[in-house]
């Protein structure tokens, strides 16, 4: 089917990409506000952005035309906290989802221990499995209904478990356990169903055409997950 944006109402188009953009990894933001309240919320138009420099983006939405806390506390501090969520955490991510007021710790209310961030003022959430001190670079108002913000990450905490080398960097996403937004209302994925599949070379695609087996390497379902 073909669907026309113009055409549709606003539910109907944050529809279609709420259930087609999947899966969506979930910033769990922790930033605090000009009085030292603590404000915790996720959200799922989220994405990093470039590894060097390292940059995450992350869009927020308002409320009946009022930016919610999480973006007026970014705005102002210019600083911030994203965690990733993972499954033992699900239940207490979402209960910081709803729509408390502004002067509520959504943090006491989902029962989340904090722990200070090294290089920002907002806190970390402890028993995340990965978490990114965030300095914001820009910020770009969408409408007058949202705000884009780009933020470069300071540093990252990193649960032991997940590290298999500190110095390459690579990490074991299986301990972390990590969850991901899918379609409306309330679905989420677990990240755990992977497979590795590396990008061939020229000189290696090259030869797989010569040799006669580069449609059979195309013909997905021959050999990969789905044949399984």
């Amino acid at each position: 089917m073909y669907f026309e944006m113009q055409s549709l109402n606003s539910e109907q188009r944050s529809n279609i990409l709420h259930s087609l953009v999947l899966p969506r990894p979930i910033a769990w933001i922790s930033s605090v506000d000009g009085d030292g309240t603590v404000n915790v919320a996720p959200f799922s138009f989220f994405n990093a952005m470039s590894g060097d420099p390292p940059l995450l983006c992350v869009c927020i939405g308002s409320r009946q035309g009022v930016l919610k806390d999480t973006a007026r506390n970014i705005a102002a501090a210019g600083e911030f906290v994203v965690n990733l969520v993972s499954e033992p955490l699900a239940r207490r991510m979402a209960v910081t989802a709803i729509e408390f007021g502004a002067q509520v710790d959504e943090s006491a209310q989902a029962g989340l221990v904090l722990g200070d961030a090294r290089r920002v003022k907002a806190p970390r959430i402890v028993d995340s499995p990965a978490s990114f001190e965030c300095r914001v670079r820009q910020i770009i108002d969408i409408d007058g209904v949202r705000s884009l913000v780009l933020a470069d990450v300071l540093a990252a905490h990193v649960m032991d478990a997940a590290v298999v080398d500190g110095e390459l960097m690579y990490f074991d996403p299986a301990p972390m356990e990590l969850i991901a937004r899918l379609q409306n209302p309330g679905w989420y994925g677990r990240v755990g169903d992977a497979f590795q599949m590396p990008t061939p070379s020229v000189a290696q695609w090259d030869a797989m055409q010569r040799q006669g087996v580069s449609d059979g390497y195309l013909a997905w379902a021959d050999d990969g997950p789905a044949a399984r």
